[in-house]
């Protein structure tokens, strides 16, 4: 959602706070600011609506001065209270322009307080819920308290979800934060320090990262960190070396981080197979804490995820039910988290989220263990809020994913599922021993094999030139391939703004079908797998109601040639494996129609990367 940046050292704060404001756009937002510790004293604000070009402008219209800057904070704001506007863009200024704050998430009781400080005769010039923050800070301080004491104060009335950055201009060699929800990380560097909402930003600088859990609060100068809780205690945070180059994050010859990102999936899903690959016969290498008799004793396995995570979720339920033979419920995370709190008895709770902070996907993670379930988290980011929440965690290796819309998290999500879906299959002896040597051996020749669907793109970009005209689409597919349906669908309504959705091929005759004509592509996966024949009869409906069927077969099927608006071949490959197969051309295709209907691609409209608020 919003974004956070900061820094304090012996550099020029301002450079480098536009630069970091620059790799948090992928998260969306609607305007932007800086402050500054010009001098003791002094703190200058500077804030704009718009992109962040128009910040820019306005920071090198300070004549020079935000150069003396060695401390300075910045965000991007996503608009919740108020609206996209100047006045309530951060940071936000307490009334007497001493104390100034940055804020992702939501002030729950913000009405209340406002309400409070009115009584005291201190108004809120802007419409956002941030702004009582830093009214209420410096309004403690002149009831007596420092600085520190009152940030510790004002935090504790606040309701909801946060991560604050705070500055007073009397104190201006001193950055205070504060974390309840939303990720806030710092990176240490020699002599300086810099903080974010996200790693992205802070990885060309450092690679050494103190991930702040809920509950905490920092105060950062140049001389180092120092964690607390509430009271004043201090926590042992210790800096956590990432593993992630930089250079992973830098856009290169692609257009488009999306682009990009589609095109690294098979260098992607070798990362979240390395290593765990078992030799001949042998056992896979997951590093899992949990027994033999634990993991052979499940009855249950409550998958919790949103958006595309909850599609891999999808997919691993095929995957974990017809391997191990384990009964599997996949949950919304924001609906499983207010259902009845039934007890979870010898269940694996597993959490998918991408970047490890995901608000709803980690209440209901906190849910699921207090009503007796073990955890494991699938995570993309070492050291974030899930995999720390979790008992285990499998990270999936993708590297930095800076589109708006998942591409490689969701593949390499997929092949940790499968992993997992093998290793719960052998504690309960479920998997026929030929039948697991050929997944395996499968599995190993994955990346290799996704390389060539490079070679599918030409064929997507022409299919985009055709169809991107569409109003809305259907995407159909059976058994695993139904959530890759609802996936691609997911893509296109996504960065294209097409109205899409995705059915199991069978539901057609349910509802969809009365929507079938010459106007709307029919999206088909329709693999030479055990539902094969099914779903060839569901689209022979389709297509005796005029739909443009754009059918993805195994190459060599000729079964719809006749009848296809357009037929796509695919390669032949082990039917667990087929999602991520087929989803890889489902991303070209929504990237294209995207690019050709003038959308921007790598930021799409009202959303957000990382969604930390309910």
């Amino acid at each position: 959602m919003c974004g956070i940046v900061g820094y304090i050292g012996e550099r020029s704060a301002s450079p480098l706070l536009l630069e970091c404001l620059k790799r948090l756009e992928y998260r969306g937002y609607d305007s932007s600011g800086v402050a500054l510790a010009i001098a003791p004293g002094n703190i200058e604000v500077t804030r704009a609506q718009g992109k962040l070009s128009s910040l820019e402008t306005k920071i090198e219209s300070l004549n020079g001065y935000a150069a003396a800057a060695r401390a300075g904070i910045g965000h991007t704001r996503w608009a919740t209270h108020g609206k996209p506007t100047e006045l309530n863009a951060h940071p936000h200024r307490s009334h007497d322009g001493k104390i100034v704050v940055v804020h992702n998430g939501i002030f729950e009781n913000y009405a209340e307080l406002k309400a409070e400080l009115a009584d005291a005769g201190l108004q809120l010039q802007s419409d956002t819920d941030t702004e009582c923050f830093p009214v209420l800070l410096s309004h403690l301080m002149q009831g007596g308290l420092g600085f520190t004491d009152a940030f510790r104060a004002a935090v504790a009335r606040m309701r909801g979800i946060y991560a604050i950055a705070c500055m007073h201009a009397d104190d201006p060699d001193r950055v205070l934060l504060a974390r309840s929800g939303p990720p806030l990380v710092i990176g240490a560097g020699d002599g300086e320090y810099l903080f974010a909402s996200d790693l992205m930003p802070l990885l060309s600088h450092t690679r050494n990262i103190i991930f702040l859990d809920d509950g905490d609060l920092a105060e950062v100068t140049r001389q180092g960190v120092r964690v607390f809780n509430l009271e004043g205690e201090p926590l042992e945070r210790p800096a956590q070396h990432i593993g992630w180059d930089a250079v992973a994050a830098e856009l290169g010859t692609f257009d488009h981080y999306m682009q990009k990102e589609i095109f690294e999936q098979p260098e992607a899903v070798a990362r979240a197979l390395a290593g765990r690959l078992p030799g001949d016969g042998g056992r896979l290498t997951l590093g899992l804490p949990f027994s033999e008799e634990e993991l052979a004793g499940l009855e249950k396995v409550r998958i919790l995820a949103c958006g595309t995570s909850w599609h891999a979720g999808l997919v691993g339920k095929y995957l974990i039910e017809e391997l191990a033979q384990i009964p599997v419920e996949v949950d919304y995370a924001s609906e499983y988290r207010y259902r009845a709190a039934l007890p979870e008895k010898n269940t694996l709770a597993i959490a998918i989220t991408q970047s490890g902070e995901t608000a709803d996907t980690l209440a209901a993670l906190k849910q699921a263990k207090r009503r007796g379930a073990r955890t494991l988290a699938i995570c993309n980011v070492q050291g974030s809020q899930a995999t720390r929440q979790a008992e285990a965690s499998l990270l999936t290796e993708a590297g930095p994913e800076i589109g708006v819309a998942s591409t490689k998290a969701f593949t390499t999500q997929l092949a940790v599922l499968t992993l997992l879906a093998i290793e719960l299959a052998d504690n309960k002896q479920t998997l026929d021993g030929q039948l697991r040597q050929e997944l395996v051996s499968a599995l190993r020749e994955l990346p290799a094999r996704l390389e060539s669907l490079r070679l599918i793109e030409t064929q997507m970009k022409e299919l985009a030139r055709e169809l991107h005209g569409a109003s809305n689409a259907l995407y159909l597919g059976r058994g695993q391939l139904y959530p890759v349906a609802l996936e691609g669908a997911l893509k296109l309504k996504e960065i294209s703004y097409i109205h899409a959705e995705g059915y199991p091929a069978g539901e057609m005759k349910h509802g969809p079908i009365a929507l079938i004509d010459e106007n709307l592509p029919v999206v088909a996966l329709m693999p030479s797998d055990s539902h094969r024949e099914r779903t060839l009869s569901n689209l022979q409906e389709a297509a005796a109601r005029d739909g443009k069927l754009v059918a993805f077969v195994t190459r060599g099927d000729r079964s719809l040639d006749s009848i296809a608006y357009r037929v796509v071949e695919m390669p032949e490959v082990h039917p667990c494996l087929a999602p991520i197969f087929y989803s890889i051309p489902l991303q070209l295709f929504a990237y294209h129609v995207a690019r050709l209907r003038g959308c921007d691609v790598d930021r799409p409209r009202n959303l957000a990367k990382s969604v930390t608020v309910e």
